[in-house]
């Protein structure tokens, strides 16, 4: 007698199930766990069975059906890196680094973060919510289906408090599922310039516990869910790597799970420090040596690189994937979508850099994309993978071979988009190759 069940996928090309258990390293993220004509069963928004369609659909009926009709199916994009929630814009410093000025001299002179800073303050929650949702709504389209979100454009108590809850409202209204982070430590506020330890004292003894009290507080949250992330912008010209150690101390005493910036511009020992602390991810890591490298793997980090940023600031200097995945290191992927150094919102274009300028394959973007990247923000054990229990996030693509996702840029693959079960995007067909 068959199982009902919810929805079958059927007839996917290239089924790209990623089966297996805990973050892939070295040769593991190669393997894509790849059925041929696969199908998928998919009962109360999670996955049931997968396999062959013939072996699906002998075993399970469904009250609907989707067929792939040759195409890839594969995991939604799990975007390990944002800073979604801010106000405004600042295409004028992107004028300005096409002139010449760097990242830091252009913080220098005020703007940068501080510009996101002031403008974000000044916005109302509503304001915040509104400015978010076209983003988000692009983000599914190019088949992002669950974000990491940060805070760190409001660098006070309050505001860093309504990002949070902008966060919390966003993910209750649209179908992107998102990861809350508290970035406190993101710059240093004018009010608190030549002041940094008092501002680390404001964040240790003021913003940590109300991060944690406000999230408790949000309708839904109940104990069963974890606390925010806390994460540290350790780099020159942020926090120094005494600071970054203190917050995230406070924070980890607290409960809540860490994450760190870290050698984005230079090297100041935030990797090591995140292997020390036992911080789920370290962020960026365009200049962490071999040492620390290999300290992260040791510990258990997940090393999250975003090419998107030094293509946005037109740099040529990317983070060392094949280092990091040679030594072990599990490697996600993240947009980095923020509005100074890299407005993106496309997961399949991070793909394509990684692959042209940190020489991943094909294969190992996905990986970082979905598995991965899952377990950088905390998911890993019910996200990124096509698999029994799984959370029924897929994607099918208008291509008939993964690898076109990287191959190809600057145009949208993702023809459907389904989350917890339900199609939730669904872009009109086009023909031809």
């Amino acid at each position: 007698m068959s199982i009902e069940v919810d929805l079958i996928v059927h007839g996917a090309g290239q089924l790209l199930t990623l089966a297996g258990h805990g973050p892939c390293s070295g040769q593991a993220m190669d393997d894509l766990g790849i059925i041929a004509d696969g199908a998928v069963a998919i009962a109360d928004g999670r996955i049931v069975a997968t396999g062959t369609s013939a072996e699906i659909r002998s075993h399970y009926r469904a009250s609907h059906t989707w067929d792939a009709a040759g195409r890839v199916v594969l995991p939604g994009f799990v975007d390990a890196h944002t800073h979604l929630v801010f106000a405004g814009s600042r295409e004028d410093e992107f004028e300005r680094r096409i002139a010449g000025a760097s990242y830091l001299e252009i913080m220098a002179a005020g703007g940068g973060i501080m510009s996101t800073v002031r403008a974000t303050r000044a916005a109302s929650l509503a304001q915040l919510i509104e400015e978010a949702q076209p983003r988000l709504a692009r983000m599914l389209a190019h088949g992002t289906t669950t974000a990491e979100a940060k805070t760190g454009y409001g660098l006070t108590t309050a505001d860093e408090l309504k990002c949070l809850e902008a966060i919390h409202l966003l993910n209750s209204s649209q179908p992107v599922e998102l990861v809350p982070t508290f970035l406190g430590a993101h710059a240093l506020p004018e009010e608190y310039r030549d002041r940094a330890e008092a501002y680390v004292d404001l964040i240790v003894n003021e913003m940590l516990p109300a991060v944690c009290q406000k999230h408790h507080s949000l309708p839904g949250n109940g104990s069963p869910r974890a606390l925010p992330f806390c994460d540290v912008f350790c780099d020159e010209g942020a926090f120094d790597l005494q600071q970054t150690e203190r917050i995230l101390r406070a924070a980890k005493a607290l409960g809540m799970p860490l994450k760190v910036h870290a050698d984005e511009f230079a090297h100041l020992g935030a990797a090591r420090l995140a292997a020390k602390l036992g911080a789920v991810s370290a962020d960026h890591l365009l200049h962490t040596p071999a040492e620390e490298i290999a300290a992260m793997a040791a510990a258990g980090v997940i090393g999250v690189l975003l090419p998107g940023t030094p293509f946005g600031l037109g740099q040529h200097e990317y983070a060392d994937a094949r280092t990091m995945i040679s030594a072990g290191l599990p490697v996600a992927l993240g947009t980095d979508l923020n509005p100074g150094t890299c407005y993106c919102e496309s997961m399949p274009l991070i793909m394509a850099l990684a692959c042209r300028f940190m020489k991943m394959t094909p294969a190992e973007a996905i990986v970082a994309s979905t598995v991965n990247a899952a377990y950088a923000i905390g998911r890993g054990t019910d996200l990124g993978r096509l698999q029994p229990g799984f959370v029924a996030d897929l994607l099918i693509l208008a291509v008939d071979d993964y690898r076109h996702l990287a191959y190809r840029f600057g145009t949208n693959l993702v023809q459907t988009v389904i989350k917890r079960g339900n199609v939730v995007f669904n872009a009109p067909p086009v023909s031809g190759g």
